[in-house]
């Protein structure tokens, strides 16, 4: 091994990168708009849902109710007539619609129990699930105030101090946010890698590679430090400008040491992309491959949903994983300000993971040198 064939081999390599204009359009928008999108469109929350009324009461109660519903959980509500309902669900202008029956507040009034009905579309999955309770919540909350003529304030017999800790605000914006840039990192790592030895298999230049004085050591080692670089200086840069810039999501601990396990992170994915690489025939196998192979490594690491809540036998498959070690450190320093003393059993459990997979995709792509050769 020569360092030296390492070093310029790497250097070909970024080279043939920056005149990849699809690759490097790719890797620019996945740490910036993409992370930027991934944290402000908040799924799993109820923010601005289009709502219309259908107000056959006219009353002031009917009138408290439609100005319940306000921003940022709600659009402001649509007054629509009745006829008007059905067309704007089937339309999908609207998450929900409240019909508001005649005579509410006179049979409110009387003690009897109306009913109010609410049409949701339930193909809005996450926003019908949450917002359902939140517009029942509302409905139920101003008729007993609008009855009582005064606000009540309940007085609970335990008084529960809440300290959320690493997320004051419950902003699912910090969150979203550092977990995007995480699962970027894996994707990327393994789609540039795998697409650089694609690439070279694809316009022969690996045939002129093999008539040079390289070994498959080298040129395996050069594109994985190659590339690792590239997703180490774009990660660093979205954490800077992106997270902590234009999110203004703070930083707990050391981004020095969240880069230092994120090289060793690339070194066992960025060696995955090369095995990936190796086996798949074609861009569209490779492109197949990716998709069977990180989505579960994301999926099961810890990112989306705490390991605890995963079956058993998921859990102890997923210690081989470099993704589960990787999203450990990475919360842990990000979130909670961790030093090395707290994730040097991941930085160790990286290292290991990463020489194992190097010497497997190593003797599968020099098999297959050897038979090219």
């Amino acid at each position: 091994m020569r360092p030296a064939n390492i070093l310029h081999l790497g250097i070909k390599e970024l080279r043939s990168l920056s005149r990849d204009r699809i690759m490097i359009i790719l890797i620019v928008y996945t740490f910036s708009l993409g992370i930027y999108a991934a944290a402000t469109a908040k799924p799993e929350t109820l923010n601005k849902a289009p709502i219309a009324i259908v107000d056959e009461d006219r009353s002031p109660l009917s009138a408290r109710l439609i100005s319940a519903f306000y921003p940022p959980h709600f659009l402001a509500p649509a007054l629509i007539q009745h006829a008007g309902m059905d067309e704007g669900m089937d339309a999908g202008r609207f998450t929900f619609a409240v019909n508001i029956p005649p005579d509410l507040q006179r049979d409110v009034l009387a003690g009897r129990a109306p009913a109010i009905q609410l049409n949701v579309d339930a193909t809005r999955m996450s926003q019908a699930f949450v917002g359902s309770g939140y517009v029942q919540s509302i409905i139920t909350d101003e008729v007993r105030e609008f009855v009582r003529r005064y606000r009540e304030t309940p007085v609970a017999p335990v008084d529960l101090a809440l300290r959320a800790r690493f997320n004051p605000s419950l902003d699912p914006s910090w969150f979203g946010s550092v977990m995007q840039v995480i699962n970027n990192v894996t994707l990327l790592s393994i789609v540039l890698t795998g697409a650089a030895l694609l690439r070279e298999r694809e316009r022969g230049t690996i045939e002129h590679l093999l008539a040079m004085p390289v070994t498959p050591f080298e040129i395996m080692s050069s594109k994985v430090w190659a590339m690792g670089l590239v997703v180490l200086s774009a990660c660093a840069a979205s954490l800077a400008f992106v997270v902590q810039g234009l999110l203004a999501v703070p930083i707990g601990g050391s981004i020095p040491l969240f880069l230092g396990g994120t090289a060793l992170h690339l070194f066992a994915t960025a060696s995955l992309g090369i095995f990936m690489g190796t086996a798949a025939r074609s861009m569209p196998q490779f492109g197949i491959l990716v998709i069977l192979v990180v989505l579960p490594l994301q999926m099961l690491s810890g990112a989306s949903t705490p390991r605890e809540s995963m079956p058993e036998f998921v859990q102890q498959i997923m210690w081989a994983a470099p993704t589960t070690h990787f999203v450990s450190l990475s919360q842990a320093i990000l979130y909670r300000g961790a030093g090395f003393e707290i994730v040097w059993r991941e930085f160790i459990a990286l290292g290991f993971i990463g020489i194992i997979f190097f010497t497997i995709s190593l003797a599968l792509f020099r098999k297959a040198i050897n038979t090219m050769a």
